[in-house]
This record gives structure tokens, sequence and C-alpha cells, in this order.
């Protein structure tokens, strides 16, 4: 098992709040960090995917009862979501028991739990998003295997990139065709196939739905619901563009990218890192790469987006590391990095305290008085040494 940063920051969630409620896609190990958590507490775990689960359930008030001392973990909960009327009464008996029990609960669709937990555990939940692994849990050394295979522990630990690409591409035929109709969606399979194929080709552009409803034939309200539904299950992120008033001319539109670049490769049918260095995609791959293991370790105090203006003034990505500090980051997939006039004009506009260069060498060393080069696991690890 690899060691997920996650897991402290879990263990401090649960000892402040009732509930705990772990998000993320199916695959990215939320089963195994909750394994995790139980060596060295009492903990009971409940797969509801089981018949033999569910049946401990039939009685639910009674089974949280039994174990109201011991934290009790719900894995797939959206699977029974009648649960969370009993979750409010037990953790409001609890309260005024002054038990110390608590509830962990994992789902791989954030919209439902986050619905059911609004109407039924408001003020008792707290929320945490376990991304796919990042290169400061991995190791610099894997970085490259990281940036090819992705970040779900299984197609990493493939024996081969051939056996990783298999397992990808058939975890994208299950999700199309099994696990998102689970999730209440009836859109065709091959449709959202189609549409996550687009979006594979568009990774790291500004998002345009008229092309895409013109391929697919359908309205642009629904294109904004499909791509909706991608985001809700962590398969895709949208980075708002930077919106502060600076007087000029910014660009409105997010930009959209396939979080897990594994899955993006496995969509556009590139097998081994050859294939991925000699393909079109090969820069903006490596960007969505840099930006979600950033974004992964960041606090959720800190604001992500990019920076574009119709005048050519763009920079990959602003963090608003506090009210007084603002870094600009360019990526760059070359080992001679120089960033574009667009990045210096954007780091004037936006004021940033800090300027870096973000490129696949091993060095970090001044471009310039104001701006920096550095490795991305050197600066995932000054990331974190920051912001805790």
């Amino acid at each position: 098992m690899y060691p997920r940063q996650l897991l402290p920051i879990l263990k401090e969630r649960l000892k402040d709040n009732p509930v705990v409620a772990l998000l993320g896609p199916r695959q990215i190990g939320k089963t195994t960090l909750a394994h995790a958590l139980q060596q060295g507490i009492s903990a009971q775990y409940l797969d509801l995917e089981l018949e033999s689960d569910l049946i401990k359930l039939s009685d639910p008030e009674w089974y949280f009862s039994l174990h109201e001392d011991s934290c009790v973990i719900l894995d797939e909960i959206q699977r029974k979501p009648e649960l969370f009327k009993v979750l409010r009464s037990r953790v409001d008996q609890m309260r005024q028991n002054k038990k110390k029990g608590r509830f962990l609960i994992l789902g791989s669709a954030s919209l439902e739990l986050l619905r059911q937990s609004s109407e039924s555990l408001a003020g008792r939940i707290s929320f945490l998003e376990l991304a796919a692994l990042n290169v400061q849990e991995v190791g610099a050394e894997n970085s490259n295997s990281l940036w090819l295979r992705g970040g779900f522990p299984h197609s990493l630990d493939s024996r081969t990139d051939s056996s990783s690409f298999t397992w990808r591409r058939d975890f994208i035929r299950t999700y199309l065709e099994r696990d998102i109709p689970q999730f209440g969606s009836r859109i065709p399979a091959e449709t959202l196939r189609r549409f996550w194929t687009m979006l594979a080709h568009r990774h790291g552009g500004l998002h345009n739905a008229a092309p895409l409803a013109q391929s697919l034939g359908v309205h642009g309200k629904t294109v904004a619901s499909y791509l909706d539904l991608f985001v809700d299950l962590f398969l895709v992120r949208r980075l708002q563009p930077w919106h502060q008033n600076n007087g000029k001319r910014l660009i409105k539109s997010p930009k959209v990218y396939l979080r897990d670049t594994g899955l993006l490769h496995a969509l556009l049918g590139l097998k081994t890192l050859e294939e991925l260095l000699g393909h079109p995609t090969v820069g903006t791959s490596w960007e969505g790469f840099v930006i979600e293991n950033i974004l992964s370790i960041l606090p959720e105090r800190i604001a992500a987006s990019f920076y574009r203006t119709s005048a050519g003034a763009e920079i990959d990505l602003v963090l608003e590391i506090s009210s007084q500090d603002r870094y600009a980051i360019e990526i760059k997939r070359s080992l001679a990095p120089s960033p574009s006039k667009g990045f210096y004009l954007g780091s004037e506009d936006i004021r940033a305290t800090q300027r870096w260069v973000i490129y696949p060498g091993q060095e970090s060393f001044p471009l310039n008085e104001n701006t920096q080069v550095t490795s991305l696991p050197d600066f995932t690890k000054k990331i974190a040494q920051i912001t805790t």
C-alpha cells in the first residue's frame, strides 16, 4: 500500500466530526484507506455492495447501537440512501449521551452524497476527497510511470505498460456500462464514451459546448449535463479562470482536464511512454498531470485558477496561497524551459508574489531575478510544507 497523505487528515476529521464522507472515483483506494484507518482503532467495516453486509443492516438502528463506541465504516453508502436519516438520528443520540462513536461513509459520486447529507446530516458531516496517487506518494523515481499510467493503484502497479493499458480500458468500459447507470444516469454508454473521448482530444483546452453538441447531435444544455456528470464522478476537472477585476478583458470560459492522465492516454490509445512523447497532446497531458498533482495536496482554503486575457497574457495555474501571497505557475514539457512573454505579462497583471516554472528535469535553479525553475516533486514538497 502506498502511504496516502490523506490518512492523518482523515483521522483528525474523525476526531472532530461525528460523520466524515470520503469521496472519490471507483478503484482510487478509498476502501484500502479505510482499512488502513482500522489499524489501531475499534472499527466495523461494511461493504454495501455485499448482500452479507446488507443483511447486517436489516435493522440499522440496532446494529449501530451495538457499536456506539466504535467507528462504523459504510462503503458505497449511496446504494442504501435511507441510511442517512438513521445516521442523523443516531448521531444526535450519541451527542446527547456523550458517546464517541463515529461514522465514515465512502462514496463514488459526490452529487448524491451531497444532496442526501445536506438534507439529513447538515452540521454533522465533513467531506474529504481522495484523489489519485500523486508524485509525493509514489516517489519521484516513478513519476514517468505515474504520468503514463495514471494514479489508480491497480493501473500503476500493473506488471507491464500493456497490462496497465488493458486495465484502464476495462475500467472505462465497466464505468460506462455498469457504474454510471447505477448512479441514476440514463444516458447511453456509447454516447458517454464518445463524449469522454472528445474531452480527451480537447484536454487542457477552453470548454466550448457548441462543437461537442454538434458532433453528438444534442443541445448545448445536454452537453453541460454530461460534463456535470463527469465532474461529479471525479473524472474531469473544470479549472475556472481567474476572475478578479483588474481592468483587463479576461477569458471567462473554464479549462477542462481529464483528472487522471492514465485514463486520458487510454482514451487516446497511447500505450507506452514512447507513443505519448511522440503524440501532439504530450504538452497538455503533462500540463494536466502537473496541475492535478499540485491540486491533490492543496488544502481547500487555497483557490486555484488559470489566467488568460484576450490580448495574450496567460498563466497556466494561479494559486492564492494567502491574501498576501499569490503564485504564478508556468508548466513546460522541456528540459530548457523558456516562459512566454504572456506569462510575464500575466504575472504583472495579477501581481504575483512568486513566479514558478515547472519542468520535467530534476534540478532547481533561478531563471531570472523573479522566476524559479523547479521539478514537480520539489514543488509539491515545497507546497506541502507551506500549507501545513
